[in-house]
């Protein structure tokens, strides 16, 4: 009966780490580019009570082991990278991906960071940033007397300035790309880092070496489905509850044989 109880904790446990994963998807559900994750899980170990071939009597030979699982556990977030929904904002400092990669940019300690989260900014000297204050790279400063700014799907920024015939190149926007987008670490703020099971980002352009384009205008939305997020709650409440009965199930007949005595 011990065995039981530890057992159904364990899908307890789980389906409360399943109920957190789904709540930040949730919360998130309006986040710029955000991409839903789901929570995966696996079996922990069996308590074998005989092995398949043992012999029972004489030549007969057991054809099935007999085991008993022990429960399980919460083993890896899935992230799910498929395109958010293209939102027109009319600002030309707003810049979605359409396809793979991802923006580099660099963080408070030095360090290059990764987002899909095109909503830039000019700071005070024009420099291009993100929301968080975070410089894009390669580095793009935009004229204070700059009267138009566009990028271009290619990546190209360009504007146009009194004075000048043809609209000036500023730089291109440059796209990251990962053989396992999936092993990205999440740091918040809409930013990802490399390392691990990621492998090295493969710095393009866009539209080169299958990196999406880049739409000027736009945002990405995130790509939180709140249906298939209510089925999974409701799926993972129910899966409480039935794991719940079963500690309550066990628990009573621990009791009766506890009474047997009397």
């Amino acid at each position: 009966m011990m065995r039981a109880l530890i057992t159904a904790g364990t899908g307890m446990v789980a389906q409360q780490t399943n109920l957190d994963v789904i709540a930040n998807n949730l919360a998130n559900v309006n986040t710029t580019a955000f991409k839903a994750q789901r929570a995966e899980f696996h079996d922990l170990m069996y308590q074998s009570l005989s092995s398949s071939g043992a012999e029972q009597s004489g030549t007969v030979k057991a054809p099935m082991a007999k085991q008993v699982g022990l429960g399980t556990m919460f083993s890896a977030n899935a992230s799910n990278f498929t395109q958010g929904a293209m939102l027109s904002t009319g600002n030309p400092f707003d810049v979605a991906i359409t396809g793979d990669g991802f923006f580099a940019v660099t963080i408070g300690d030095g360090s290059t960071a990764y987002t899909r989260d095109g909503a830039l900014k000019r700071t005070n000297d024009g420099t291009l940033v993100t929301s968080d204050g975070y410089e894009i790279q390669p580095q793009i400063t935009v004229p204070a007397n700059a009267t138009a700014f566009n990028v271009s799907p290619n990546g190209n920024v360009t504007v146009t300035v009194p004075g000048e015939d043809q609209p000036r190149l500023l730089g291109t926007i440059q796209l990251a790309l990962f053989p396992n987008s999936s092993g990205l670490t999440r740091i918040g703020q809409n930013l990802y880092k490399a390392g691990g099971a990621s492998g090295e980002a493969v710095v393009v352009n866009p539209t080169e070496d299958g990196a999406g384009t880049l739409q000027s205008g736009y945002l990405e939305g995130g790509n939180v489905s709140i249906v298939e997020e209510m089925v999974r709650m409701i799926t993972a409440q129910r899966a409480y509850e039935i794991n719940s009965k079963a500690i309550q199930t066990a628990d009573d007949m621990l009791n009766v044989l506890n009474q047997l005595k009397r």
